[in-house]
């Protein structure tokens, strides 16, 4: 019976979460909390990460971004299923996290039978989110996930920069790159949103919260 329980890893910089979440799964016979991490580095130092079912990921962590370290982990150990975690839902975070390859998305404020019901879900192959957050993602379209592109660390900071004004030669002097470098982020960027010119790049991002 030991071995067929769901191994479950969470990362929080929270102790009190990691413990709180070890005690709830304590009262089901279907889980076994295998690892607690106070940060990404503990977590990518985990020598049986591989050995996880389920990753409970705080999207707030001290060390680093919990979209950017889904997309790690979901791209490194394919067969984890992740789920973001919050103690509040936004719109435009829960809709990166699946973007990055999350499977859901929780509230810590969430209760056993609803972690539950969350994880054996997501285990079987859908996106699950706390009820809360349901709400929120059904009021945004769910369809505005497909419209989301991934964007790269690069392409992030100068979609940042177009939306302050900056021209190419600004950007291209502010990052030190060649002119033609950000010239083909800039095109890449068009292209990857499906808009026309960078008006309509500014607009999309603000409007869907993407920075």
């Amino acid at each position: 019976m030991t071995d067929k329980k769901i191994k479950i890893a969470i990362v929080d910089d929270h102790p009190l979460i990691i413990e709180g979440l070890c005690l709830l799964f304590s009262k089901s016979t279907d889980f076994e909390v295998i690892g607690g991490f106070k940060s990404s580095e503990q977590l990518f130092d985990f020598p049986q990460l591989n050995t996880v079912d389920v990753l409970l990921l705080d999207v707030f962590l001290a060390d680093a971004n919990g979209i950017d370290v889904c997309l790690r982990v979901t791209k490194k150990h394919p067969k984890i299923v992740v789920l973001g975690m919050s103690s509040q839902s936004e719109r435009s975070i829960v809709l990166q996290m699946i973007k990055n390859g999350a499977s859901g998305y929780l509230l810590k404020s969430a209760d056993l039978e609803e972690f539950v019901y969350c994880i054996k879900n997501a285990l079987n192959g859908s996106i699950v989110f706390s009820k809360d957050v349901e709400k929120l993602v059904n009021k945004a379209k769910f369809d505005d996930l497909k419209s989301i592109p991934r964007l790269t660390r690069r392409e992030t900071e100068i979609l940042k920069l177009l939306i302050q004004g900056k021209s190419t030669q600004e950007i291209s002097d502010e990052l030190f790159v060649s002119f033609l470098t950000t010239q083909t982020h800039r095109r890449n960027l068009l292209n990857k949103f499906q808009v026309k010119n960078v008006a309509e790049l500014v607009s999309f991002a603000l409007k869907n919260g993407l920075l």
